[in-house]
């Protein structure tokens, strides 16, 4: 089957890692008691999958490995399906004692014709939503869903700041907020990426650290380093800041006087689980929200385009592969 994979580890230089073509059938996983196989129709790209060629998460023992952690295909059975990308979530369908892990990380992900995975990993793709749409959410929409509705503390009407729009946790994270009454703020360098996030939700967008006219109740924080002081300085008094990301770096002075002073919560996140994302699922059916797409590219033809596309920042949503 045709597939778009890790073939070596370039931490310096990652799009020389990727490979392109003919890899084995997922037949020996999908012969495991639970698993199953999916006919992809539709993967979307993640920044997971930029740090995964320059080794974060995948040692070089486990290569080739394919990439892709979001996908949409049809299952076995004909249905209509919505891959969660968390497997081993309360030990389903993994080896006693394994750790649950993201797909890329120990198995194959969805760049590919067909993924095998457990059944439970398999939600139903509303009938409202395409195959691309679908395969936007279960990484960086699910991890927004997270970050806003299960670890920020917020409530309709609060205020939240959304760091380093355009990205796709940072996009999701703008449509999210503002279908569910929040008053939306954003940030980004580019004056490009300050207006799309207006025509997205945003209330206001600003600069990058520039001068807010208040604080808010939290700030959503994927950018790290080179926003880190300015999220600290963003956030009312014991309000909180969520981080789910460090794309500039993950070692900021960390501004334990203000945090202790002003009793900030800071709190982390990571992903989502499998009842959220069925959530989110129902979230986008009932509201006509939809994830934001940059470009749908063929996997066969333009992946490498897709990958250099994301590497260089010059996207706003997300990029989805057709299969």
């Amino acid at each position: 089957m045709y597939a778009v994979y890790a073939q070596s580890i370039e931490k310096d230089a990652p799009l020389k890692g990727l490979g392109f073509g003919e890899l084995p059938e997922p037949a020996e996983l999908a012969a495991r008691p639970g698993w199953t196989t999916v006919t992809l129709k539709a993967a979307a790209l993640n920044h997971h999958d930029l740090w995964s060629l320059r080794g974060v998460g995948l040692p070089a023992e486990r290569l080739p490995m394919i990439l892709g952690c979001d996908g949409a295909g049809v299952d076995e059975d004909g249905n209509e399906v919505v891959v969660h990308a968390v497997l081993g979530e309360h030990g389903r369908g993994v080896p006693e004692g394994e750790r649950p892990s993201i797909l890329t990380e120990r198995y194959p992900g969805t760049f590919a014709e067909r993924l095998a995975v457990p059944r439970w990993n398999l939600l139903p793709k509303p009938a409202g939503l395409g195959f691309a749409e679908a395969a936007c959410l279960p990484t960086a929409w699910l991890t927004a869903y997270r970050m806003l509705f299960t670890r920020s503390g917020l409530r309709p009407g609060d205020s939240v700041l959304v760091q380093g729009a355009g990205g796709g946790v940072a996009t999701a994270l703008i449509v999210l907020a503002r279908a569910a009454g929040f008053r939306v703020w954003a940030t980004s360098r580019s004056e490009a990426k300050r207006a799309r996030a207006l025509e997205l939700g945003a209330h206001q967008a600003f600069e990058s650290g520039a001068r807010l006219p208040e604080r808010v109740d939290a700030v959503m924080e994927t950018v790290g380093a080179a926003t880190w002081a300015h999220s600290v300085a963003s956030v009312r008094e014991e309000g909180t800041i969520v981080i789910s990301g460090a794309t500039s770096g993950p070692n900021p002075p960390a501004a334990l006087t203000r945090i202790f002073f002003h009793q900030l919560r800071v709190v982390g996140s990571t992903m989502g689980s499998r009842d959220e994302l069925a959530a989110l699922l129902r979230f986008c059916e009932n509201t006509g929200v939809r994830p934001v797409i940059d470009s749908v590219l063929s996997l066969r033809e333009d992946a490498e385009a897709g990958f250099a596309k994301m590497a260089a920042g010059e996207l706003v949503g997300k990029i989805v592969f057709e299969i």
